[in-house]
């Protein structure tokens, strides 16, 4: 009886190991690259971190919008491109800079990108040195910008009533609106993903009284649960890379899957986070044991993932495209 109980179990766990996998429209990842692609440079407005960056198709290259920080503190976001999804050239200006006040001093931070027709959609976190809180510009071109606000205000929230950060949104309409999975700071202090919809992608509600992506006690994700690039609709699920910490603040990299006909609506959500802090510019930087995937892109028979490494340098993993 005992061993058939055992294999019942052992069943079960390979069945939703597969069930997940089959949901997923990429395999393994492995680094592209041992060294960072892009690190610090001179002493100004990138001199002592480049991280977590957002990348997008256009006009047939890869571009970059990644968070810069300069010596005393202050973000911005860099502007690069590639033809290969490897190599990127900087411009030696920002594409933004802290202009409004709720940017002002601590300055632009995290972004993400989505395309619907021909407009751009950036979400990104504007810090004041006192508040952060999700924030949204607009642009035709990847470099002329239009601020829209803040979209999802701090302390304002259902259950998120602390910071809001990190809006992916997904990047098709579903029942006649558009969503956008974003972190919020609960009441116990830890951060956990929310969901917001909007039907003209610039006015955003909370949809959801509860996080939708919860975190887990005990388990890899236990501290913080935030929703990585903008993510990929399926046939079967809306699949969106997340970034989760431990209580020791060490952030690995897993994949959940929502349902397409009800975003609110988790079906799935990895036991066991599929990248990880490895190498020693991965463990030893501004922030220590620190990979955070905020950029994909697809490339052929294979997705790219753009990650910032301990808060200080970019780097770049694949995964190839499962049929």
């Amino acid at each position: 009886m005992r061993v058939v109980t055992l294999c019942k179990i052992c069943l079960v766990f390979h069945l939703a190991v597969f069930s997940l996998a089959a949901e997923i429209p990429f395999a393994g990842w492995h680094r592209v690259s041992n060294d960072p692609i892009i690190s610090p440079q001179g002493d100004g407005w990138e001199s002592a971190g480049t991280f977590n960056p957002a990348v997008i198709r256009h006009r047939g290259k890869f571009v970059m919008l990644y968070r810069a920080q300069d010596k005393n503190g202050t973000s911005r976001l860099g502007y690069a491109e590639s033809t290969d999804g490897l190599h990127f050239t900087r411009r030696s200006q920002p594409a933004l800079s802290p202009e409004a006040d709720y940017e002002k001093d601590g300055g632009l931070e995290d972004p993400r990108l989505v395309k619907f027709g021909d407009t751009y959609y950036l979400t990104y976190t504007g810090y004041n040195k006192k508040d952060a809180q999700l924030c949204l510009a607009t642009s035709k071109d990847l470099v002329n910008w239009q601020r829209q606000g803040v979209i999802v205000p701090a302390y304002k929230g259902h259950w998120n009533v602390g910071w809001t950060k990190s809006g992916a949104i997904v990047p098709e309409k579903i029942n006649g609106k558009y969503w956008m999975y974003f972190l919020g700071t609960s009441a116990d202090k830890t951060d956990q993903m929310g969901l917001a919809s909007s039907t003209d992608l610039i006015h955003w509600t909370e949809a959801s009284d509860v996080p939708v992506l919860p975190r887990r006690p005990g388990q890899f994700d236990s501290r913080v649960a935030e929703p990585g690039p903008s993510p990929i609709v399926t046939k079967d699920g809306i699949v969106l890379v997340y970034n989760a910490a431990d209580d020791n603040l060490v952030y690995r990299t897993a994949v959940a899957v929502f349902d397409r006909r009800d975003p609110r609506r988790l079906l799935r959500r990895s036991d066991q986070p599929m990248f990880v802090p490895e190498k020693d510019w991965e463990k030893v930087g501004q922030v220590p044991n620190v990979v955070f995937v905020e950029g994909m892109a697809r490339q052929g028979t294979r997705y790219l993932f753009y990650y910032g490494a301990a808060d200080k340098y970019i780097g770049v993993a694949e995964a190839p495209v499962v049929p």
